[in-house]
């Protein structure tokens, strides 16, 4: 029975092919950990992605919600007024109301969003930081 090779002549090849030109060893550890560590960056911040449009979309609903009961109420203690004066004040008002709120709901919306989208920016650019810091101390190693 032939004896099975343990080493692989290819990978040998290279080893040596590394080594007689002196070229630095690869730490592979250090490249999986500096991998690891962008991947962990990267589901953080699909996690603040996330969680943001999930309050998003929550105080969406809770803002749907409220419109709607007011719209209710308004219509369920709707009497019609005597005069076109009070009928015009009374459409102003409701007018005058809807635009606020909208334009409250559309403010908070957008900061929602703004915020969401910094804390995931957040976390990348801590990573990019740390990432760039690792490749400066593995430079620093080398010389």
């Amino acid at each position: 029975m032939a004896k099975q090779q343990d080493s692989h002549p290819f990978i040998d090849l290279f080893t040596n092919f590394g080594h007689d030109l002196k070229m630095p060893k690869v730490d592979v550890e250090a490249i999986l950990d500096h991998h690891r560590k962008n991947l962990e960056a990267l589901e953080q911040a699909a996690k603040a992605s996330a969680a943001g449009a999930s309050s998003l979309f929550s105080r969406q609903r809770e803002m749907l919600q409220e419109t709607l009961t007011e719209i209710s109420t308004m219509a369920q203690n709707y009497k019609a007024p005597g005069n076109a004066q009070d009928i015009v004040a009374k459409q102003t008002e409701f007018a005058r109301k809807s635009f606020e709120t909208a334009v409250k709901n559309a403010s908070e919306v957008a900061d929602l969003v703004k915020n969401s989208g910094a804390e995931s920016v957040d976390i990348l650019r801590g990573r990019i930081k740390s990432a760039l810091q690792e490749i400066r101390e593995g430079y620093d190693k080398a010389k």
